[in-house]
């Protein structure tokens, strides 16, 4: 393994497409001399014959340069991370071959801008560098299309140096121009008064220089060939999406290819893509401006779904949040004047009136369309509709493009080449969050929705990895919007803070604001003291050493920043009232322990077995040598006389087994000697003559082992250790919930009887006395029936159905985190109650997640031994055992344990 390869695949965390790029380059470099071309074309035509010629001893399927250097294509489907690529090969020459000088090639304005702060600015979050500890105290200098006439000859020998340039001004410097009726030399070859000489004189003559291309289909064409070419590098990387030439022709020189299909097929770096059409929807005689309405209608729709659904993913995970847009593609500029008016007045009765925005080449210059769609991204941008016209080209680097109307597109081939590959990039960290809302990109085609689905029954085309969806007319009508379920100390912090608002004396309200201010000090304060070492339980925080502590903290943070006039009255209303605070405090919430819960190392491991033999029936081949005149073409053979060195058939077999990857011979030594023995002694007893045993092995070595893997692989064993011991700390802060309610009559008591049940998941329900939080949603009704019971029983205390981020559980080989229903407290114990449907009792994920929960109570159980607290149990209740006439203790007595 090429270690330093490694350590910068892990030191920039880059994805399995990019890491085996690396290793591409890192395997190449070692092949190729590295050396400048020679000035003289016929020198430099026989170097090129002999750097593609060890090239190709390891790449037959490598064509040819297309360039008077060699120079290598990498074909890296939108999103996956070209630039990072970059950024790993620009670290991999520099460490391993000491190259220190870079020119990199930008394909417009927006994408050379982005370039220069990518490479260039470390504060920067997509910054190419950063876990690069070489390039810390040796950052590489920058020089820009911009600023390289200024550059200084004082370079110093340890400096990395990276030209970034804008195609275009690189072509334009290189061409001759006039002024006053006198030729002027090209801009990039004129003197320079800093360097002493011209910066192309300079560039050409670098003995290290390495040019990557962003893009690189924009640099096929004769002048920029042409220009690349005299610049002599000793290599060249070519990066692309799409890398067919100005004449559709496909790159000769690709490498290494990780296209769209390759993408879309893995599943991981790019959005999910699915082709959707409404329901029932009949075209009849309905005109393009009718069908551009519906379609409309209904990407707006999947808009707002998709707009609350990222809120709402934004606010459960603690994550930035994404403003999606949709992209409409009109025919012509016509078409598109026209539907810019349609949205600004008719569409949505105008609500979508300032936030549409209408580019193209009427109404703006294809720079300023770039960076418009790279500020599409930002929060503060109110624009979340964008009609555009055929002007998808690549620079606009945007991850919240979530819906595509292609209005009046006839052909979808040209669907999918002109608007989807704009669309798959993902928010967030270009991983799949693996939530179907926040992965998926939606592209509404109903007037050709067939016509897809057709071409999609094609093998070889990128249709066939989408998804295709109906959408209900009834449900595009329906509105949802986020809710924050606030708990519900923070529900009565709320309620007083309004009786304050309504005092009129200002004496009397600044008084009493200094009472509530205290009080929510206090409250901001103590969960940070769980792991005080004078903290066991909740009632500890009212030590008089813990309560001096939360005092303090409480005035340290009223005096950062900004001075709080009032912090002295503050601290004395929190020291006077703090014993009925924490007490308050205590009363709505439920001392669930804070742990970690993961499981231990997975080991994968080959199950020990008997070899079936049954197929072991090889017979050995006699040896020939056949003979081919060339004159008289008359075929003759010879047989072999063998000097019978075939080795030792069973490490023959051995040896061929450890080609496969999975197979390793420390960790299945004695496997792999008792299944190539039984393998050879069943061969030898299928011989008539047992001196062919070793010859036979030898010729079908390669047969025998995939036998013998095939049946390793049925017997392949996954294992984890038991959990880790965890860290425990005495309580954690109750969670709140983020989940969408419907925006008209989305919320319910929790005591209404709803009809029909398969609605009961819709609605927000409220009016709990004993709950945890204000509101909650319920899954199904046999849920929403268990709540009733929590409620009406009197043996509850409290309960409460915990966020998703409330507990730290993991499953599944640390791959899932488990989520418990409920949390149920009484007198003397601590319930985690999950109600789970009859029939799946015994399913194998649902006894996982019980062991985990198990594994959890009796963790919390022993530390609350330890320190007084009350026992925790777990109980899977079947949902058929749950009405609102049955009694909670008499369910518990049945099902917990």
């Amino acid at each position: 393994m090429n270690q330093i390869s490694a350590s910068i695949k892990q030191r920039l965390s880059l994805r399995a497409p990019l890491q085996d790029s690396l290793d591409v380059i890192a395997d190449i470099t070692n092949r190729l001399s590295l050396t400048k071309p020679s000035a003289d074309a016929e020198e430099n035509k026989e170097f090129l014959q002999q750097e593609l010629t060890a090239l190709k001893e390891a790449y037959p399927a490598f064509k040819d340069f297309q360039r008077e250097f060699p120079s290598l294509a990498f074909s890296i489907a939108t999103g996956v991370g070209k630039t990072r690529l970059m950024g790993a090969i620009i670290s991999y020459l520099y460490l391993a071959k000491g190259i220190k000088n870079f020119f990199i090639l930008a394909p417009n304005l927006t994408i050379y801008e982005k370039l220069i702060r990518d490479f260039g600015d470390p504060s920067y979050v997509k910054y190419v560098f950063n876990g690069i500890s070489e390039f810390v105290h040796n950052r590489p200098v920058i020089i820009t299309g911009d600023n390289y006439n200024q550059q200084s000859n004082l370079f110093e020998e340890s400096e990395i140096r990276i030209n970034i340039f804008n195609i275009s001004k690189f072509n334009s410097d290189n061409k001759g121009t006039k002024k006053g009726g006198v030729s002027l030399a090209p801009k990039i070859k004129r003197l320079s008064e800093y360097l002493g000489q011209s910066y192309w004189e300079y560039l050409t003559g670098i003995e290290d220089l390495v040019i990557l291309m962003d893009e690189a289909h924009r640099y096929h064409a004769d002048a920029s060939k042409s220009a690349i070419n005299d610049l002599k590098p000793i290599l060249g990387v070519e990066l692309t999406a799409t890398p067919t030439d100005e004449k559709g022709e496909v790159f000769k020189n690709i490498i290494y290819e990780y296209n769209l299909a390759q993408a879309l097929a893995d599943g991981t770096f790019v959005k999910n893509p699915a082709i959707a059409k409404r329901k029932n929807f009949v075209r009849g005689s309905l005109s393009d401006r009718d069908v551009d309405i519906i379609k409309l209608e209904d990407a707006v729709s999947v808009h707002k779904q998709t707009k609350t659904a990222l809120e709402l993913y934004a606010k459960t995970n603690e994550v930035k949040q994404v403003k999606p847009f949709i992209l409409v593609v009109c025919k012509d500029i016509t078409h598109a004047k026209e539907i810019y008016e349609l949205i600004n007045t008719e569409l949505y009765e105008g609500e979508y009136a300032g936030k549409v925005l209408q580019i193209d080449s009427s109404t703006k210059k294809e720079e300023e369309i770039e960076k418009l769609f790279v500020s599409l991204e930002e929060l503060d941008n109110e624009i979340e509709i964008v009609i555009h016209v055929n002007m998808l080209k690549e620079g606009w680097d945007v991850s919240n493009l979530y819906t595509i109307v292609p209005l009046r597109v006839a052909n979808a081939k040209i669907l999918i080449e002109q608007t989807i590959g704009r669309g798959l990039r993902l928010p967030y960290d270009g991983k799949r969050t693996g939530v179907e809302s926040v992965d998926k990109l939606t592209v509404i085609a109903h007037d050709n929705f067939n016509q897809i689905i057709e071409e999609a029954q094609k093998p070889d085309s990128l249709l066939n990895k989408f998804s295709f969806i109906e959408m209900d007319e009834e449900d595009l009508k329906i509105k949802t919007v986020v809710v924050t379920a606030k708990t519900t100390t923070d529900v009565q912090i709320d309620d007083e803070q309004k009786k304050v608002d309504s005092i009129e004396s200002p004496k009397s309200k600044q008084a009493a604001q200094n009472v509530l201010d205290a009080k929510k000090a206090v409250l901001t304060a103590i969960p940070k003291f769980n792991s005080s070492h004078h903290v066991k339980k909740l009632d500890d925080l009212n030590k008089d050493e813990v309560k001096e502590q939360v005092l303090k903290a409480i005035e340290e943070n009223l005096n950062i920043g900004q001075l709080n006039m009032f912090t002295e009255q503050i601290v004395a209303e929190a020291r006077a009232n703090y014993g009925e605070i924490i007490n308050a405090y205590k009363q709505n919430i439920i001392e669930i322990p804070r742990m970690d819960l993961v499981q231990g190392e997975v080991t994968a491991t080959f199950k020990d077995f008997e070899l079936d033999t049954s197929e072991m029936n090889y017979r050995a081949l006699e040896n020939e040598i056949i003979r081919l005149g060339i004159v008289d073409r008359k075929t003759e053979t010879i047989g072999v006389s063998s000097s019978g060195s075939y080795g030792n058939p069973v490490k023959n077999i051995i040896s061929e087994l450890l080609n496969y990857s999975d197979v390793d011979y420390d960790d299945s030594a004695e496997l792999l000697h008792k299944l190539a023995t039984q393998a050879y002694n069943a061969l030898e007893i299928n011989l008539e003559d047992k001196k062919e045993i070793a010859k036979t092995v030898f010729q079908f070595k390669t047969a025998i082992a995939e036998k013998i893997y095939l049946q390793m692989r049925a017997n392949f064993d996954l294992q984890s250790t038991d959990y880790l011991e965890p860290k425990i700390l005495p309580f954690t802060k109750i969670e709140q919930h983020n989940f969408t309610a419907l925006a008209s009559e989305g919320f319910r008591d929790y005591r209404d009887v709803i009809t029909p049940l398969s609605l009961v998941p819709k609605f927000v329900y409220r009016g709990f006395e004993k709950a945890c939080h204000f509101e909650y949603k319920f899954d199904s009704n046999t849920e929403k029936e268990f709540a009733i019971i929590l409620e009406n029983d009197a043996k509850v205390l409290k309960w409460m159905r915990p966020a998703p981020n409330q507990f730290r559980l993991w499953w599944a080989n640390n791959s899932k985190k488990y989520e418990p229903d409920f949390v149920v407290e009484t007198a003397d114990t601590i319930y985690l109650v999950e109600p789970k449907e009859a029939g799946k009792m015994t399913d194998s994920d649902v006894l996982d997640k019980k062991n985990t929960a198990l594994k959890f109570c009796r963790y919390a159980t022993r530390y609350s031994a330890e320190n007084g607290g009350k026992p925790w149990k777990y109980a899977l209740v079947p949902h058929d055992k749950i009405t609102i006439t049955t009694g909670f203790e008499f369910l518990m007595a049945q099902f917990a344990c």
